[in-house]
């Protein structure tokens, strides 16, 4: 998040039947970003990307036992990283199911602006990523 550098990936295993066997993430921040990845993970495992794809980040913020206002960027990134997930699998599958958005959504687009701001911050210290 550019207000505090909290950052999430999230990495999911999944079958033929777009369901989600299993779910990681990694996460650099606050407390309240690890426990709202830490809740998605938990949450999405054995759904279908249809449902997880329909978690909002208020119902992530809620099973966390609430989060103050100037935490909900956390439930916002977490959701967030998730969508971009599902929406790079099926980007990789080159197929589009119906209940996909054409546009991104607002937490999409969070985690989108999160995640070139740390290219941008990589850039310039001289992070180079393996392979580049």
């Amino acid at each position: 998040n550019p207000m505090c550098g909290d950052m999430i990936t999230f990495y999911l295993k999944i079958n033929d039947q777009d369901v989600i066997e299993r779910a990681t993430f990694e996460s650099y921040g606050c407390a309240a970003n690890i426990a709202t990845s830490s809740i998605v993970t938990e949450k999405i495992r054995g759904m279908k990307l249809e449902d997880a794809w329909k978690i909002s980040w208020k119902e992530i913020a809620d099973e966390v036992g609430g989060l103050p206002a100037v935490k909900f960027h956390c439930g916002v990134l977490a959701v967030g990283a998730l969508r971009r997930a599902i929406r790079a699998y099926y980007k990789l599958k080159n197929v589009k199911p119906s209940w996909l958005p054409d546009e991104l959504t607002f937490e999409e687009k969070q985690a989108l602006e999160e995640e070139e701001l740390a290219e941008r911050l990589a850039k310039r210290v001289g992070v180079v990523e393996e392979g580049s």
